[in-house]
């Protein structure tokens, strides 16, 4: 891992400029997904049929997963799979039906009514990747909270496999999908922002994919909603003397494996948990079946600063805004307070940042690339739409006739005026 110095704002351009570099989008992949999603939006299930035999290499003539395919993966999936899969189901539930939003209404004045309606969106699509990046957790958590939200209609979009994972499926079931197709890629995110004799338009997609998947959901958005842009993973871990740089290490490989371009950041006021960290990564390394993954990962992107007490390094991680925050730290809950920038914080040092992946309950779909300055891990709210209300009476319009029609004349809209004084009481 490569050690960083100067001051917090000099290092936090430098991770700022390095995470753009990961993050670089790339024009060649731009241009073919343009491609991609103008052909399905043009010929529909043909599209998609040429582009599975071209890039998966399957010959498909119906695209939904049926009732026979699930019913087998609930036959093969491994029993200790299943219970985990409920268990986690059982925590996502309860963690995310405190999210679930109430209406709101007023009477500010006399004749004055105000208020805001919470619906749910009608109907969502999940984008799950398949193949080595098969995540039945991710499953869970971007269909449960849309069930609570209350869409109507869920659809799950998926790569096509000559043998699907079962607990990709089985999963699937538990959260409540309602219809499942194998077709993947920007030509799956296409067919469902425009829909197709198959598949329906949706009206917001969410989950994961590859540089494709996440090129295309950015080039949909604005005919649908989307969850978010996701780049490459991130974890940042705040650590005192106190912490076991046995489970720092274990806890920055976590978030390495995933990918080439994952980062792992290291912020610590202790030189000598720095050196003992470094040594155990290497040490783990060595042992990682995705070892592979892990050690561009850790030797291109990880990083480790020094900062001189604790004020300095929330500072440091705030500028930073990472995916996932572990704060290592005796009394760890007590410094809560100063994180401003985080998509999931873990406290104390048994909180590992799988724990959040998989069981606790609280969302792994997160803000990456800094993108925790502004919005929020993916949640109940992500599903349902806010819609406004207000009633004036015709005593409460004439009242403000006055300020509301300074507003508009001052503002160059005349027209805007003249519906309010067309209503004055005298008209």
């Amino acid at each position: 891992m490569k050690r960083l110095t100067g001051t917090n704002e000099e290092i936090s351009k430098i991770l700022y400029q390095e995470q753009l570099e990961l993050s670089r989008e790339n024009t060649n992949v731009e241009e073919t997904v343009r491609t991609i999603i103008d052909q399905v939006k043009k010929r529909g299930d043909e599209a998609l049929r040429e582009y599975s035999a071209k890039f998966d290499k399957v010959e498909l003539t119906d695209f939904e997963v049926g009732q026979d395919l699930i019913d087998q993966a609930f036959a093969e999936v491994d029993k200790d799979v299943l219970t985990a899969l409920e268990n986690a189901k059982a925590n996502i539930e309860s963690y995310h039906r405190q999210q679930l939003e109430t209406g709101f209404e007023d009477q500010p004045s006399e004749g004055v009514l105000r208020g805001q309606l919470i619906r749910p969106i009608e109907r969502v699509g999940v984008y799950v990747p398949g193949g080595t990046a098969a995540y039945p957790s991710s499953v869970l958590m971007n269909v449960i909270p849309a069930k609570i939200a209350g869409v109507k209609e869920i659809i799950m979009i998926t790569p096509p496999q000559e043998h699907f994972v079962p607990a990709i499926l089985v999963a699937a079931k538990l959260a409540g999908v309602d219809k499942i197709f194998q077709v993947g890629g920007a030509q799956g995110v296409a067919a469902l922002a425009y829909g197709t004799q198959t598949i329906p338009k949706v009206d917001k997609i969410t989950g994961p994919g590859n540089i494709f998947v996440a090129t295309a959901k950015k080039q949909v958005y604005g005919i649908v909603g989307i969850d978010m842009i996701a780049g490459p993973s991130e974890i940042g871990v705040i650590a005192d003397s106190t912490a076991n740089p046995v489970y720092v290490a274990a806890d920055l490989l976590s978030q390495a494996e995933h990918d080439v371009r994952a980062r792992a950041i290291l912020v610590t006021d202790s030189k000598e948990l720095a050196d003992a960290v470094e040594a155990e990564i290497e040490k783990q390394l060595k042992q990682l079946p995705r070892e592979a993954i892990a050690r561009p990962s850790i030797e291109n992107n990880g990083r480790i600063i020094i900062a001189e007490n604790a004020d300095d390094m929330f500072d440091l991680m705030n500028k930073v805004a990472p995916e996932h925050l572990e704060i290592a730290m005796e009394n760890a809950y007590d410094y809560l307070d100063k994180v401003q920038n985080a998509g999931s914080v873990f406290l104390g040092h048994y909180t590992s940042e799988p724990i959040g992946d998989y069981y606790a309950g609280a969302n792994h779909i997160l803000p990456t690339t800094a993108t925790s300055r502004f919005s929020s891990a993916l949640g109940v709210h992500d599903f349902v739409k806010r819609i406004q209300y207000t009633q004036y009476s015709k005593a409460a319009v004439n009242s403000a006739e006055k300020d509301i029609t300074t507003l508009a004349y001052a503002e160059g809209l005349q027209a805007h005026a003249k519906a309010i004084e067309v209503r004055n009481e005298k008209s």
